[in-house]
């Protein structure tokens, strides 16, 4: 069985370690776990990966973020206005998380709905309040920019590099990688992180938070509870090595 590793410490400075994927010589890529609303925190961050391309130029970076850009943390608003906006250099991939796919169901069936409830259920008050509207106004949620919108239906649900998938809470187990369902990759807790066999590849995810990085041979963590008061961590992966910035 393998040994739970929590690895990692906030700092611009990191080192690289053995990681259980590879990706081809020449990517880069920067994963970011669950946002949550932190944007101070995640312009630090983006600040930091900007600054180790600068020390470390590579042919092909790309900075990933691994969803839930909103609800719960003081300004999702920030969050999704900068992630529109692109970064010289770096190449930007997006994935769904389960809060921001809840964010687009509510605003499509309107107030009163079931869809409405769950978001408002799960955080969804300090997200409409970032835009200057009210949880118990809905005509006041119009001020959502569609550009914010619009970022958001772009997100896809997995992105596959080397030997990793990159997904926001994980996969089924039992299934192989192009049968999965869209809804475990978006919220699947179990029988996933349990999951103590071999995997069609190295899943690094978010959703579940822990108090640093998680390392198993079949799976990397990466969702530290930023908007609990954790550090919001990106994991640095090239090669066959793994390393960590934390803000």
């Amino acid at each position: 069985m393998a040994t739970r590793q929590l690895i990692g410490a906030t700092s611009t400075a990191f080192s690289l370690a053995p990681a259980p994927g590879s990706l081809p010589a020449g990517k880069r890529i920067y994963a970011i776990g669950d946002t949550h609303g932190c944007f101070a925190r995640l312009a630090d961050l983006h600040g930091m990966i900007i600054a180790d391309l600068a020390a470390r130029p590579i042919a092909q970076p790309l900075l990933l973020h691994l969803g839930d850009y909103v609800d719960r943390g003081p300004d999702s608003a920030g969050v999704l206005a900068r992630l529109a906006q692109p970064i010289p250099g770096l190449p930007m991939v997006n994935l769904m998380g389960n809060h921001d796919r809840m964010m687009l169901d509510a605003l499509a069936q309107g107030a009163a709905t079931e869809a409405v409830s769950l978001w408002l259920l799960n955080g969804a008050g300090p997200t409409l309040e970032s835009y200057g509207a009210s949880p118990r106004k809905p005509e006041s949620w119009a001020r959502i920019p569609t550009v914010h919108l619009q970022l958001l239906h772009a997100c896809r649900t997995s992105f596959a590099a080397g030997g990793y998938l990159f997904v926001h809470a994980g996969i089924r187990p039992d299934r192989a990688l192009d049968r999965q369902d869209d809804a475990d990759l978006l919220w699947i807790r179990e029988p996933f992180l349990s999951w103590r066999g071999a995997l069609p590849a190295v899943v690094v995810h978010g959703h579940t938070p822990a108090p640093g990085p998680e390392i198993r041979p079949h799976r990397v963590g990466l969702d530290t509870g930023a908007v609990m008061g954790g550090d919001l961590t990106c994991g640095v992966f090239e090669t066959n090595q793994i390393g960590f910035l934390r803000a």
